[in-house]
């Protein structure tokens, strides 16, 4: 089975106007030619701020561009003929359309509700106020622009755990509903941050009340009943808890495919916190590694970060088959609350690594694939130009994967700026060997076997237009500029 290769078609600046979806369709056949085999699409439902919503703020799950809701029929992606296109064309096109899914919380209710609240210590959620009162607060969802299509079901204050603001009166912070769920706490198997990490922004989605449970159910059954669904991307993991993901993606694979791919988005880097929520949903799923991640962000600061401990303390040392790999996404590009940027010159190196060896689902990032430029408010008054150069050498890396990355794996990761992976290949399908220096120019002496005797190599992605020869019996010192990193193949094989 072709190894998997997951892109993620968005980022958070991605430009109003309604072009995304469209532009799926047309860079499908490209993407399939190039390798890639999975494509995650954004959040394709209406969000509260309407035309200009990334996804994040879920107003409602029903509607993928298809009704006049928030000021808007289409998304800030376009409407739903487009969206249908999309997913339809990336499937005729041989690859699997995986679906953001934002379930923690709603935003932009349509009506107040006059509710009971508590107040709750924002730095310590364990502490909630013994004393409730009455408040007015955004809690009904009537959705009156769909109208019952597809789902009559209403949501109000009993669907929730929390809000963050409330009028009469008019405060802002944290609120923990009162209702029937919970006995005023909240939910169990969520992150411990601050406390208990339940709440995290908006209507907090209270998952014990029953009505709520199956509607969430109902909605996944439906979205893969309308569009292509292959997989899922679970936003905000840590704050929804661990029973109901377990259940709902038990329940997906029961009833829409039980192959689905599911990538949850629990954003720690401890892997014994990770360790343990994967054990809470069975291991039904995979996770994005954190740590990874910040290893590649720290090393791209200078070069004297010591390539021999880029692995350490990564999920894909630690549990490899549930690990998707990054090099950045859209919270961690420059303007985002998790900002941890990798810079540029330091970007092939770390997709050589996730793309080329065996272990992870690797996951590029569209602006490194396509470039993005957008404006974010500084801090400090004025606005600031962000350029997210496209990596020149990326689609090279995406093919070298799906046409070299096979067979057995040994890592060199035995010097301080320069290491390797060496894919041997097999008697079906070719091997390569990837070399990487975060420092001066070096080498690799590698052993191949005599089988690979008297072979020439050349660098895949171009870096070196010389050749390396092995010798009689496999050997030879596969080279790598300074800064950079090279795939050698052999010159037959190209």
């Amino acid at each position: 089975m072709t190894q998997r290769t997951l892109l993620q078609f968005f980022h958070w600046n991605y430009p109003d106007g309604g072009h995304l979806w469209d532009e799926v369709a047309q860079k499908a056949e490209d993407l399939a030619a190039m390798g890639v085999t999975d494509v995650w699409l954004p959040p394709a439902y209406k969000g509260a701020s309407g035309g200009y919503s990334v996804g994040y703020d879920t107003y409602d799950l029903f509607d993928l561009g298809e009704f006049d809701q928030k000021g808007t029929v289409a998304t800030k992606y376009g409407d739903r003929p487009a969206l249908e296109n999309a997913c339809r064309t990336l499937e005729n096109k041989g690859l699997r359309v995986i679906h953001d899914v934002v379930l923690n919380h709603k935003m932009g209710a349509d009506e107040e509700e006059n509710v009971r609240v508590r107040r709750v210590d924002a730095e310590n959620r364990l502490q909630i106020e013994e004393e409730e009162f009455r408040a007015l607060a955004y809690t009904r969802f009537t959705f009156p622009g769909r109208q019952g299509k597809y789902s009559k079901f209403i949501w109000d204050a009993k669907c929730f755990s929390g809000v963050d603001h409330i009028e009469q009166p008019d405060e802002t912070g944290i609120f923990r509903l009162v209702n029937e769920y919970g006995d005023g706490e909240w939910n169990v198997e969520v992150d411990d941050e601050l406390g208990n990490f339940d709440y995290l922004m908006g209507a907090d989605v209270e998952f014990r009340n029953k009505a709520v449970y199956e509607e969430l159910k109902y909605w996944g059954r439906w979205l893969a009943e309308q569009i292509p669904t292959n997989g899922f991307r679970l936003d905000a993991a840590k704050h929804i808890p661990a029973w109901f993901f377990r259940d709902w993606v038990g329940h997906m694979r029961d009833t829409v495919d039980p192959d689905i791919f599911v990538v949850a988005e629990y954003w720690h880097p401890d892997m014994e916190t990770l360790k343990s929520y994967l054990d809470l949903v069975d291991k039904q799923l995979t996770l994005f590694d954190v740590a990874l991640h910040q290893r590649f962000h720290d090393a791209s600061q200078g070069e004297s970060f010591d390539m021999r401990t880029i692995l350490d303390g990564s999920l894909v040392s630690a549990s490899p088959d549930h690990a998707v790999t990054l090099v950045d996404n859209h919270d961690t590009q420059r303007g985002q609350s998790l900002e941890a940027a990798v810079e540029p010159w330091f970007k092939p190196l770390a997709y050589a690594l996730i793309l080329l060896r065996e272990q992870g689902v690797p996951c590029v990032f569209y602006p490194d694939l396509y470039g993005a430029q957008y404006t974010i408010e500084n801090p400090n008054g004025g606005a600031e130009q962000i350029d997210m150069p496209a990596i020149a050498c990326l689609p090279k890396l995406i093919e070298a994967r799906s046409r070299f990355a096979n067979g057995p794996q040994t890592d060199l990761l035995d010097h301080s700026s320069c290491i390797g992976v060496v894919r041997h290949g097999s008697a079906e399908a070719p091997g390569c060997v990837v070399i990487i220096s975060n420092g001066e120019r070096g080498e690799k002496m590698v052993d191949l076997g005599p089988d690979q005797g008297g072979v020439a190599f050349r660098d895949f992605l171009g870096h070196r237009d010389d050749q390396v020869t092995t010798d009689e019996t496999g050997k030879a010192a596969f080279p790598v500029d300074g800064g950079s990193v090279s795939v050698w193949v052999r010159n037959d094989q190209v």
